[in-house]
């Protein structure tokens, strides 16, 4: 019976649930220091992001930690989904976008969190890749095992 969870990802999922409150606070702290001087539609982009940020990553590190402890594919893959499409090019946008006026500090956690996002999507897609093979391997042996019963014996 191999294990198929996988140790970096979770230890980066670790790291991450104890860094994301540093990042949150840190990023609103900024936000509030530099929300008037921003545009109208940075305004609006910007409380936006946080908010779905903010109820994304509470459901992305849950799923990531029992689609991988519990070696589940659906929870993993929808962790991989979550880290892949709405995270990832929103953290991107935060950090790239010359717009924003950002701070260095601000620049220096949203570093650190793309760091931990990219980690995690070639993780997880690797663990999953993984523990797919594996399941349907097990699948394909108890249907075999399963037909070998019903076949009568010859003779």
């Amino acid at each position: 019976c191999e294990i198929l969870s996988s140790l970096p990802l979770q230890m980066s999922l670790y790291f991450n649930v104890y860094f994301f409150p540093f990042w949150w606070l840190i990023t609103v702290a900024i936000l509030y220091l530099k929300y008037p001087g921003l545009s109208d539609y940075y305004k609006f982009i910007l409380v936006t992001i946080m908010i779905l940020v903010s109820l994304t990553e509470l459901i992305r590190l849950y799923l990531g930690y029992v689609g991988n402890l519990l070696e589940k594919v659906p929870e993993l893959a929808g962790f991989w989904l979550l880290t892949l499409l709405p995270q990832l090019p929103v953290i991107l946008f935060l950090l790239f976008n010359e717009g924003l006026k950002i701070h260095s500090l601000e620049r220096a956690v949203h570093i650190v969190f793309a760091a931990f996002l990219s980690f995690q999507v070639v993780a997880a897609f690797f663990t999953l890749k993984r523990m797919v093979n594996t399941l349907a391997t097990r699948f394909r042996l108890t249907e075999f095992h399963r037909l070998e019963e019903q076949r009568p014996a010859p003779g």
